[in-house]
């Protein structure tokens, strides 16, 4: 049984997704950042950089969402090839996702909605570098049924953030292969169930904090 922490974030949903994928059976441990349970000592021994999600595996820790999919990917067999160009591919928009989805649209998310003060040429700044990245992304799908040809751990960490482009204030507009993709990923019964640990997921409430966000979403 894999002791999974994590909590209702894009990085947290991107292991949950694949242990759903994966049929990996798991043990949920929601942590509380109103609480500060990732600053807990007995967590810092599980993820030293204090941050989620993790997973425990027969006493082997594993942290970075990225770590922990290619690990159960690896573990299971499933959803990386094993060629080397195929494992490749995987891990190039695997990487893509860590390196500048993740980090661009947290930094959107940061000045778009939680701070204090309004600064339009930092909401400006990312918010723009999030829609080139989309438009990377639509471009590439434009050819591509998924991120690395099959459906891979690459789908399933980004899908959870670019799904969340509203919180980012940002428009997918004019996409229409990635919004294509998007409607695949989340057809999925296992990123249907994944996306809702550890709370199920309220869309239209989500839809309802967007609408009511300061600045106007980036076309």
């Amino acid at each position: 049984m894999i002791d999974l922490y994590t909590a209702a974030t894009p990085n947290g949903w991107k292991v949950s997704i694949a242990l759903e994928e994966m049929d990996l059976p798991y043990t949920v441990h929601a942590l509380s950042f109103d609480n500060k349970d990732q600053k807990a000592p007995e967590y810092l021994k599980i993820n030293p950089n204090g941050r989620i999600p993790a997973i425990v595996d027969d006493g082997f820790a594993i942290f970075e969402s990225g770590a922990i999919l290619i690990y159960l990917a690896e573990k299971t067999g499933q959803f990386m090839p094993s060629d080397v160009q195929g494992r490749s591919r995987v891990l190039q928009w695997l990487m893509f996702q860590m390196g500048g989805i993740g980090p661009m649209m947290g930094q959107a998310n940061v000045f778009f909605r939680y701070f204090p003060e309004k600064i339009p040429a930092a909401i400006d700044r990312y918010q723009r570098e999030v829609r080139r990245l989309f438009e990377v992304l639509d471009g590439h799908l434009a050819t591509n049924e998924y991120l690395a040809g099959d459906y891979s751990i690459a789908d399933m960490a980004t899908w959870p953030w670019v799904s969340g482009y509203d919180w980012s204030g940002v428009s997918v507009e004019g996409l229409d292969h990635l919004n294509r993709w998007l409607a695949l990923v989340e057809a999925r019964p296992a990123v249907q169930k994944g996306r809702d640990v550890p709370t199920p997921r309220d869309r239209a409430k989500e839809m309802e904090d967007a609408a009511k966000s300061g600045p106007k979403m980036l076309a």
